[in-house]
C-alpha cells in the first residue's frame, strides 16, 4: 500500500501545502509523512542558513560569510535533490532542464 500523498511545494516561501489552490506553488511531489519531515527539517535548516548570513551580513566579504554562503547553497541544492526524488514526472522534469542537479544526480 502508497501511503504517500501529493503535496505542492513552494521554495521561496518555504511552503508545503495540500491544496494547490491556496497559493502559488513550483514543484508537485509525492510523499508519506516521514519524508515530508525531512522536507520540512530541510526548508527549517534553510530560513536558518539564510537568517544566519543576513544578520552577519557587514558589507564586506569575509571568509566566514563566504562560508555561509557555501551552507546556504549547499542546504538549496540538497532541498532540489530531495524534491527531485519525490516529485512528479514533470517536477523531475523542470529540475533537470533548470540545471539545478548535477549529473550524477539526475541519473538516480
Amino acid at each position: 500500500m502508497d501511503d504517500r500523498k501529493t503535496y505542492y511545494v513552494a521554495v521561496g516561501a518555504g511552503q508545503i501545502l495540500e491544496d494547490p489552490t491556496v497559493s502559488p506553488f513550483e514543484f508537485a511531489i509525492r510523499a508519506n509523512v516521514e519524508e515530508l519531515n525531512k522536507l520540512q527539517e530541510q526548508f527549517e535548516d534553510l530560513s536558518s542558513a539564510d537568517e544566519t548570513a543576513a544578520f552577519r551580513h557587514t558589507g564586506w566579504k569575509s571568509v566566514d560569510e563566504e562560508d555561509m554562503l557555501g551552507d546556504y547553497d549547499e542546504r538549496m541544492r540538497g532541498l532540489y535533490h530531495t524534491l527531485y526524488e519525490l516529485g512528479t514526472d514533470e517536477t523531475r522534469r523542470h529540475i533537470e532542464s533548470s540545471g539545478l542537479l548535477d549529473e550524477d544526480s539526475e541519473k538516480r
